[in-house]
């Protein structure tokens, strides 16, 4: 007898959704069958037209009634109201995964209220690009990125394989992490860098009547520094509220540097300075020597 075909649903299919989607669409064909959740009629009618789901609807229980697995990719601090939605329809077996950048709160929360029959294996796929909705989607976004699984909630090893079955035709780099260290780790690589560029954007907005001067003057390296500033406010302010403690911490520990570098150009510290950039500048390429052979983390 034939098996029946695989159901995915995809809670907020935008770039990180839309692009799961086309990129499983594009290796299982009709060997899945994907569903996503849409606020408006508009997004249900592009996320199909791109082929990022097979059927699109604002119904949760049409969305994730036959889901196999759930993957949610809304705001973090959506995750946890969305589950408690969506529960009520959920089949006995189902794996509650997704792709937030904050693992600790969501897991805090969702070990409260989940059924010992309905599985969740956080995740993070560490990528994106600063545009977003499904029209930003592309099927190769996870190509040799890295893609975080959590294993420490509570999910047995068959719900593990079967989520990583189908994880796996995304081309990413996998890579198991505890949740502590997961929020501490993507706090250094990732939140704090996203606070950084927006600062350099706000440095710029605050230069008075040099800006116009200073606008003329943006190139690569101002763009290239500030890319990630482009990204979508929500998600960033979710992420800021669920790992406050961590990214504290690591701005603070930025701003020591900063001082530092700010006494040494007051006091025409050339030596300090140089070290300074020699040093970022050694480790950097080591690091991405290093990452090259394993992830690239965006």
């Amino acid at each position: 007898m034939k098996q029946e075909k695989l159901t995915l649903a995809i809670i907020g299919v935008g770039l990180i959704g839309g692009s799961l989607g086309l990129c499983l669409k594009d290796k299982l064909g009709d060997d899945i069958y994907i569903t996503g959740l849409c606020r408006t009629q508009s997004s249900m009618d592009k996320a199909m037209e791109l082929g990022a789901v097979d059927f699109a609807t604002n119904d949760i229980a049409k969305v994730v009634g036959n889901a196999d697995i759930v993957f949610l990719s809304p705001p973090v601090l959506q995750i946890v109201p969305m589950v408690e939605k969506i529960l009520p329809y959920l089949k006995k077996g189902a794996i509650i995964t997704d792709a937030g950048s904050t693992k600790q709160y969501i897991w805090e929360h969702l070990q409260k209220i989940l059924p010992p029959d309905i599985y969740y294996i956080a995740g993070h796929p560490m990528t994106g690009r600063e545009k977003s909705g499904v029209t930003a989607a592309k099927k190769d976004l996870f190509v040799g990125k890295a893609y975080v699984i959590v294993e420490d909630t509570g999910a047995p090893k068959e719900a593990h394989d079967k989520l990583m079955s189908v994880l796996r035709h995304t081309g990413a780099n996998f890579t198991t992490l505890d949740i502590a260290k997961h929020d501490r780790c993507a706090s250094v690589i990732s939140h704090v860098p996203h606070v950084a560029a927006a600062a350099l954007v706000t440095l710029l907005n605050q230069s008075g009547g040099d800006m116009e001067s200073c606008i003329k003057l943006i190139g690569g390296g101002f763009k290239d520094t500030t890319r990630i500033a482009s990204s979508n406010a929500d998600m960033w302010a979710d992420i800021c509220m669920t790992n406050g403690k961590a990214i504290a911490a690591n701005l603070k520990t930025l701003q020591e540097i900063m001082d530092k570098v700010i006494t040494a150009c007051e006091t025409q510290d050339r030596q300090a300075i140089y070290d300074y950039f020699a040093a970022s500048k050694q480790r950097r390429d080591a690091l991405l020597e290093d990452a090259s052979h394993k992830f690239d983390p965006n």
